[in-house]
């Protein structure tokens, strides 16, 4: 049992913690939070909506000739 009392694990997982560690933690998280919020990348501004111009010149032509064949 004195093995285990003294070894590396026990000696981290019971060691003291400083009294900040908590406001470190939610610190961290509010910067995190905010650098979120403030960030100018937004994505969605960047995805494709829809078919572009080469799309529909390929399948314009294509229903245009359906519609003359039939």
């Amino acid at each position: 049992m004195s093995a285990i009392a003294g070894s590396y694990v026990c000696t981290v997982l019971l060691a003291k913690r400083p009294a900040t560690a908590g406001v470190d933690r939610v610190r961290w998280r509010w910067r995190r939070l905010t650098g979120s919020l403030h960030d100018p990348y937004r994505p969605e501004l960047h995805y494709m909506r829809g078919p572009g111009p080469k799309w529909r010149q390929k399948h314009v032509q294509g229903e245009v000739a359906r519609r003359r064949a039939g």
